[in-house]
């Protein structure tokens, strides 16, 4: 896949990056350069590679997935300055 200048100007509006006319062909060289790289990523062998989460040997730690709802609604609203059956007061915005 190879890059032209349309496409190099497209992504920097697209990434908000104000690009100068004669940096153009520069990145044009450096996007196209990373995307050869990335192709050569796709010819390496991975059959029986099994995905990794870090370099060293670890198990994810998982935890149950229940809902609890802390216990501490009291704690949470005690610094509020208005509070109702613990929920925060905050004034009226729409009339």
């Amino acid at each position: 896949m190879s890059v032209d200048a349309a496409t190099v100007r497209r992504i920097a509006h697209l990434a908000r990056i104000a690009v100068a006319d004669d940096e153009v062909e520069h990145l044009r060289g450096e996007i196209n350069a990373i995307l050869a790289f990335v192709e050569q990523l796709s010819e390496v062998n991975v059959d029986g590679v099994e995905p990794m989460i870090s370099v060293t040997p670890m198990t994810m730690v998982q935890r149950a997935d229940e809902v609890t709802d802390g216990g501490i609604a009291d704690q949470i609203v005690r610094n509020a300055p208005a509070a109702q059956d613990h929920y925060f007061t905050v004034p009226k915005v729409i009339e």
